[in-house]
């Protein structure tokens, strides 16, 4: 049984040079957080196209399930306070 067997699971989150976001790109074992972020910057940025990088351990991450998604994003017609039909939107707002 090799050391690694022991390492922890770390998601990794990446951002771009023009992203806004951090997206997620993989995951990867690491004995402890510190390792977690160089082992990321050198397995996921390997063509220097990241800015920021977050490591998670997987066990930290809380999910909803797929078997719930019917209930948990379905539509909620029955509040209309979330549906913005009941004032006008002024012509020069933009991006709406």
């Amino acid at each position: 049984m090799s050391a690694r067997a022991g390492w922890p699971l770390y998601e990794v989150f990446v951002r771009g040079k023009r992203g806004l976001n951090h997206v997620h790109v993989g995951s990867l074992h690491a004995p402890d957080d510190e390792m977690a972020v160089h082992a990321a910057r050198d397995v996921y940025t390997r063509r220097n196209e990241g800015v920021s990088i977050w490591v998670v351990r997987a066990d930290a991450i809380t999910a909803s399930s797929p078997d719930e998604k019917d209930p948990m994003f379905a539509p909620s017609g029955d509040k209309v306070y979330r549906h913005p039909t009941f004032y006008e939107i002024p012509a020069d707002v933009p991006h709406i």
